[in-house]
Formats: structure tokens, C-alpha cells, sequence
């Protein structure tokens, strides 16, 4: 048996190394949800370890059994007796380790980092792959990114007494409302009194409480609860709790009379509704109750105290701050199933199909994972174009071929082009030393585009090669005017004429034509 006072100071060292550890993990900051949900789960983990351990130090501290006495004991030095065993009691136990140790050699030096290794998921073996925190969620619930509430929209359709069954988006929609109110309060009086509502609630809040615990492992949700469920229990005492009471539709208050809050209906005289006080049916029906029955103008005063009411107010109770926790999620939820809706079945194959996310790496291996993710983030303050790998261009390349100055072309109705050149293809020298950019004109060929050539056309000039270059209008004019003059009058007449054809099939210019047609050749 190892010594008490060892004990404890390896206790202590444990407690300081877990929580330099748990400093680290809630360190890093990261985007990603699957490496920040990860890193909440091993924080969550470490701090049991170390309120047990704590724990543990502090039953060594009590010595209740006078363990730790006998040891403080056992290393007093002797009062100057002489008899020589003031090292004794230590060649004792020195002697003890070296044979432990001669006996077992290969047991670990650190048998702690084992455990800590463990902790941050770096003892991993090869038929060990599965991520334990991928483990938790459903597909569904992608990581704990969505809500899984199928299961209970099933349940919720299936209720008795209720108008009409709700698609699933339209369910979402009522729990995402239910933050301005108590949930489910326009259902029929009953539909909530009856024992499958209640199975339902119990039911839809055992899924929130659990999805909340898994996704948010560092809240204390049970406190929460507990500090509900004492308040709900006061405002009950007190008879204060207003959600379960019958609220009377709104038109029958609009017109008055006296609503019955037992057989749910409307009485417009005092007399009539008197009468049926007495009658057998609503004594039935109200035998169960424990509350009283009045109404006067519609509106009710009484609240149920039986065991369904007070159940189901319970829950309710208990659902409001999870649902206030998670209408985020809620939102997200409600997006992703539209995105689904809108998906083909054969994308909806393909996205079941796809891999699931890489397990996420741990606290003090995340290096290559903060890498990826630099890498994915592209740091690019000056906008420049991106080159082949995705990665913007250096600086001196982008002004070594005027990127940065805009040319305008007015025959394309002033058209803006973003330098001379843009850049596809790679180039590589046979060392792989140097990368090259192989620049392919832009500015340049937009001559012999459509764009500008539909410009030229409708200025009535010729995209040729004696336009190129030119983008004002007023040039392109003065050059086609000076083109004349030169006497190359008829290349400019060669590319406007029209071809015409007669009936024999032959081909003429448009002067030629009306030439042969006059003197009536053709």
C-alpha cells in the first residue's frame, strides 16, 4: 500500500495537471461546431476528474480512520535516542520500490498521462475509429446541429380530441411560438386533460433535456430545472398558475353569455344555465372536478387541481426554459427540413450517402486542425485575384501587370476591364522551385467579343483588325473617316456589302446587282 501523504500529493499533482489541461481546451478558439462541441464534452469530463479527486483529498484530510496519523508517526525523527533508526523506517520503503520495480519493469513511469491521454481521445487504435461524440446524435440531429422531433410530432398527431393532424414544419412553428406563451394552449380543453397529453409532454421533455445535456455539456440544466420546477411549485401553491384554466372562444365572449367550463359550452340566459347545472350529464362530468364551477360573461374562474392538470402544468413548466434555450436551434431545424423539401431524391441519396465529419482532433493535437483551418479562411485585405490554387496572387504580380487600373470601353457601353491580363494555368519549372502564371489577355480579347463587337455594328463599322485598341466612340468614327480617305475605301466596302443572290443561284454584291437588274441581264 502506498503512503497516505504520496497519495495525496500525487492527488494534488493530478488536480493542478488536469486543470492545466481543462485551461487549454477552453482556450481555443475555433468556428467549427463538431471541435468546439468535442472540446465542451472533455471539459466536462476533466472537471469530474477533478471534483473527484478533490473529493478524495479531502477524506485524506479528515482521516477519519487515523490513517494518515499512523504515517505522520511513523516519519517523526527519534528524540536524540542514538539508537540509529532515524533512517530506518525510509531504507524500508526504498528497499520496497526497487523490488516492486524489479518485479514489474515495465510498468509505466506516468501512469497519469495514460489516463490523460485517454481523456483527449490520443489512445486510439485502429479498429478504434468511431468518434464517441458522433456516438451521442442521431443522423438526423447532424452532430446536434438540428432537433430530431419527429417522434414527437407522431405523438402529437395522435392525441386525442384534437381539430386536425399538423405537417411537421407547421409543429416546429407552434414550439418556436410557445416563447410568448404556455405551449399547446390552443388546444381543446379535452385533448389537455387526457393521459396521452400528458405521455406527450413527459415525453417531448425527456428528448429536450437530454439534446440540451448532450449539446450544452457545461451548463448545469439539472439546476436549472430544479430552480423551475421549485418556482412552479410556489406559483401552484399559490394558485397563480393561469395556463390550465378554460378560456372560453373569443367570439362567445364577444356576444356574452355564461360558458361552462366542464361540458365546454355556451349558455346565453341565467336560467337555462341553471337548469343544466342540475342535470345529470354535467354532474358526470364534474364529479372528478375539485374546482368550482363559475363563469359570468364568458369568461371562467375556476383552475383544475387534479393529478392530469397539475402533471401536465408540471412539464409545461419545466418545457418553457428549454425551449427558450434551444429556439435557435429550433430556426435552424425548421431551414433544414425546407432545404430537405426542396432537394430531388436522388440528392437526398447522395447527401445520406455522403461520409460522415472526421472525428475532431484533440486538445493538444489540434495543430494540424488549426491549420485546416487557417488554410480555408483566406486572409485577402487587397482583394486580389486568385491565382490556381485558390490562394490570391502575390502583390508585385498584381501590379506588374496593372490589375489594379481600370480600362473602360465605351463601344460597349462603357464596359470596365480590371487590367490587361487575368491569369489561368500554371507553369512549372522541371527543379518545382518556382510557380509561373501563364497570363491570358482579357482586356485585350474583349475586342473579339460579342459584346463589343455588337457595338461596332451598331456604329455601322466593321470589327476588323484596323479597330483594335480603340474604345472611344468618337475615335472609332475619326478612324473609319481617315480609312476612307486613304483609299482603302474598298477593304471598308468589302466587309459592309451585302451578297445577294439570283435565281440561277449566282452570287453578286449588292452594287453589282442592282447593275445586272437594270440593264436586265438578270
Amino acid at each position: 500500500m502506498d503512503s497516505v501523504i504520496e497519495l495525496q500529493r500525487q492527488t494534488h499533482e493530478e488536480v493542478e495537471r488536469l486543470e492545466m489541461t481543462l485551461a487549454s481546451i477552453l482556450s481555443q478558439q475555433t468556428n467549427q461546431h463538431s471541435i468546439k462541441l468535442a472540446n465542451e464534452h472533455r471539459a466536462k469530463d476533466i472537471l469530474a476528474r477533478i471534483d473527484q479527486r478533490m473529493l478524495t483529498l479531502r477524506e485524506f484530510y479528515d482521516d477519519n480512520d487515523g490513517v494518515r496519523r499512523h504515517e505522520t508517526e511513523l516519519l517523526d525523527i527519534p528524540d536524540g535516542s542514538g539508537s540509529g533508526d532515524e533512517l530506518s523506517e525510509f531504507y524500508t520503503r526504498l528497499n520496497k520500490i526497487k523490488d516492486f520495480h524489479r518485479k514489474y519493469p515495465d510498468t509505466a513511469s506516468d501512469p497519469f498521462a495514460v489516463e490523460l491521454n485517454g481523456i483527449l481521445g490520443q489512445e486510439k487504435t485502429e479498429d478504434d475509429q468511431e468518434d464517441p461524440i458522433s456516438l451521442l446524435f442521431s443522423g438526423e440531429e447532424s452532430y446536434g446541429r438540428y432537433l430530431d422531433l419527429y417522434a414527437n410530432h407522431a405523438q402529437y398527431n395522435n392525441l386525442k380530441h384534437i381539430d386536425k393532424r399538423v405537417p411537421y414544419l407547421q409543429y416546429l412553428d407552434i414550439l418556436i411560438a410557445s416563447k410568448e406563451g404556455a405551449i399547446h394552449r390552443d388546444l381543446p380543453k379535452a385533448a389537455r386533460n387526457h393521459k396521452d397529453y400528458e405521455s406527450y409532454l413527459s415525453s417531448l421533455h425527456s428528448y429536450l433535456l437530454s439534446y440540451t445535456k448532450r449539446t450544452q455539456p457545461l451548463v448545469d440544466v439539472d439546476a436549472q430545472q430544479a430552480e423551475a420546477d421549485k418556482e412552479f411549485e410556489k406559483l401552484w401553491e399559490q394558485g397563480q398558475i393561469t395556463n390550465w384554466e378554460d378560456v372560453a372562444p373569443k367570439s362567445h365572449e364577444a356576444n356574452g353569455g355564461l360558458w361552462c367550463v366542464t361540458c365546454q359550452k355556451l349558455y346565453s340566459k341565467q336560467t337555462v344555465y341553471d337548469a343544466h347545472l342540475k342535470s345529470k350529464k354535467h354532474l358526470s362530468k364534474a364529479s372528478g372536478r375539485t374546482g368550482s364551477d363559475t363563469a359570468v360573461n364568458g369568461a371562467p374562474t375556476s383552475q383544475e387541481n387534479g393529478p392530469k392538470s397539475y402533471n401536465s402544468a408540471r412539464l409545461t413548466a419545466l418545457l418553457q426554459p428549454l425551449l427558450q434555450g434551444l429556439l435557435h436551434i429550433l430556426a435552424d431545424t425548421k431551414a433544414n427540413v425546407e432545404r430537405r423539401f426542396s432537394l430531388t431524391s436522388r440528392e437526398r441519396e447522395l447527401e445520406q450517402d455522403a461520409p460522415a465529419p472526421a472525428a475532431p482532433p484533440a486538445a493538444n493535437g489540434t495543430a494540424g486542425g488549426d491549420e485546416e483551418e487557417e488554410e480555408e479562411r483566406i486572409y485577402n485585405p487587397l482583394k486580389l485575384p486568385l491565382g490556381w490554387d485558390g490562394k490570391p496572387i502575390p502583390y508585385w504580380l498584381f501590379k506588374l501587370h496593372g490589375l489594379g487600373v481600370e480600362y473602360r470601353c465605351e463601344i460597349c457601353s462603357d464596359g470596365v476591364y480590371m487590367g490587361r491580363y487575368d491569369y489561368l494555368g500554371l507553369f512549372s519549372c522541371p527543379t518545382g522551385e518556382l510557380t509561373f502564371f501563364t497570363p491570358r489577355k482579357n482586356f485585350d480579347r474583349h475586342f473579339q467579343e460579342s459584346r463589343h463587337a455588337f457595338g461596332m455594328r451598331a456604329l455601322g463599322l466593321p470589327n476588323t483588325k484596323h479597330f483594335h485598341e480603340i474604345t472611344r466612340i468618337e475615335d472609332a468614327l475619326a478612324l473609319a473617316e481617315k480609312l476612307k480617305q486613304e483609299g482603302k475605301q474598298e477593304i471598308f466596302q468589302n466587309e459592309t456589302m451585302e451578297e445577294l443572290e439570283d435565281d440561277d443561284g449566282n452570287v453578286y454584291n449588292r452594287k453589282t446587282y442592282e447593275d445586272l437588274k437594270k440593264q436586265g441581264i438578270i
